[in-house]
């Protein structure tokens, strides 16, 4: 599949600010971050900004995005619909906390923190059906993807938050689940990529064409003579090798070195804790962004087998 540039942005962006909102949302009340009013809007306001420019992104993906307000209205059927509407409901919940933050008023922030927060992974997943129950595609119709969704949200949230609380002193336990998410990143990818690469093709040529009782098939000649939408969007091969390196990059850069990062500042604390765990957010976001552009180079569309034959 074509990796399209606003949805690798979206679904990270969103995804990371979704996650923040949740650790916010959940933690908040719990005492476990600190409880400095401006410290709860900073991260609020990081994590609607994120989720806000993650989304808008995502119109950019529309052929016509001034349209965009129909895609809410098929939500029985829709999981890119309900992923809107959860998505919009969230900020009513998220806006309550911060002015519960904003006036220090426990009595309505802790609630609308916990609703908030539970609003933020319902949306993640939403997402990840999204693509989760797309048939034709075999590595997004696999039971690690929402899985793996919901997780790199968690983690990413859980770098941006240990970040921010540093500041303020108190970026422990953040920097913890940080470290537990990042173990659960790496294991949850690990398995996913190793199931699609060992998975058997669900349909074939002979399936697809529904000849296989003749025996193999083969194009004679393509259904096209010049490249189309199909090609363009369906078509895109990453070449085995490139896929390995970029695994590898975001094995490292992604988890390995935020996860190392956290369990420095663990140790050291102080001004030296804030520069480590600003440089691992930073390099957690940098490696999910090449995650999930190779989540989508890696995708391969049944349509292509009347190009390929296989």
């Amino acid at each position: 599949m074509n990796p399209a540039g606003s949805i690798v942005f979206f679904t990270t962006a969103s995804g990371a600010g979704y996650g923040l909102l949740y650790w916010l949302g959940l933690l908040r009340p719990l005492g476990l971050i600190p409880g400095d009013p401006w410290f709860g809007l900073v991260a609020l306001g990081l994590a609607l900004l994120l989720i806000t420019v993650g989304l808008l992104s995502s119109l950019a993906h529309l052929g016509h995005p001034e349209r965009a307000w129909r895609a809410i209205s098929q939500w029985r059927s829709s999981w890119l619909s309900r992923e809107g509407v959860a998505a919009l409901l969230t900020y009513l919940p998220a806006v309550l906390f911060g002015i519960g933050l904003l006036g220090d008023i426990p009595a309505l922030a802790a609630p609308m923190g916990l609703l908030a927060a539970t609003s933020a992974m319902v949306t993640v997943y939403s997402t990840g059906m999204i693509y989760a129950s797309l048939k034709p595609i075999r590595q997004w119709h696999h039971p690690l993807v929402v899985p793996g969704y919901l997780m790199l949200a968690a983690f990413s949230g859980a770098a941006l938050l240990a970040m921010l609380a540093a500041f303020w002193g108190n970026g422990a336990v953040p920097a913890v689940l940080a470290l537990l998410t990042g173990a659960g990143g790496v294991l949850l990818k690990t398995a996913y990529w190793r199931g699609i690469d060992t998975q058997p093709p669900e349909a074939t040529a002979e399936s697809a064409t529904g000849l296989g009782q003749i025996g193999k098939v083969r194009p004679l000649d393509p259904p096209h003579t010049q490249t189309n939408y199909l090609l363009r969007e369906m078509g895109f091969r990453i070449a085995r090798k490139h896929a390995a390196k970029l695994r590898r990059i975001v094995l490292a850069a992604g988890f390995g070195l935020p996860m190392l990062l956290a369990l420095l500042a663990l140790l050291t604390g102080g001004a030296a804790a804030m520069a480590l765990l600003t440089i691992g957010a930073v390099l957690a976001l940098g490696g999910l962004l090449v995650e999930r552009w190779l989540m989508f180079a890696e995708a391969t569309h049944t349509v292509t087998l009347y190009y390929t034959g296989t």
